[in-house]
């Protein structure tokens, strides 16, 4: 997902899709452990997007504590 998508939404958005991704994600992580086929570049993908999503938040929250 791009950082400029990410932007366009509200902070309850922003926080309903990092719960959706963080959910996908163990669903990976237990796919990786049971041995079913899983492309695994998709953890690394969620693990980034969570990141962005944090990233902004922060970013959010500094600059209004200014």
């Amino acid at each position: 997902m791009k950082p400029s998508e990410l932007r366009d939404k509200d902070a309850t958005e922003l926080t309903e899709l990092e719960q959706s991704l963080r959910e996908k994600l163990i669903r990976l992580r237990v796919a990786k452990a049971t041995s079913k086929t899983v492309n695994t570049a998709q953890i690394g993908e969620v693990k980034r997007d969570i990141a962005r999503i944090k990233t902004i938040q922060t970013q959010r929250a500094t600059a209004s504590g200014e």
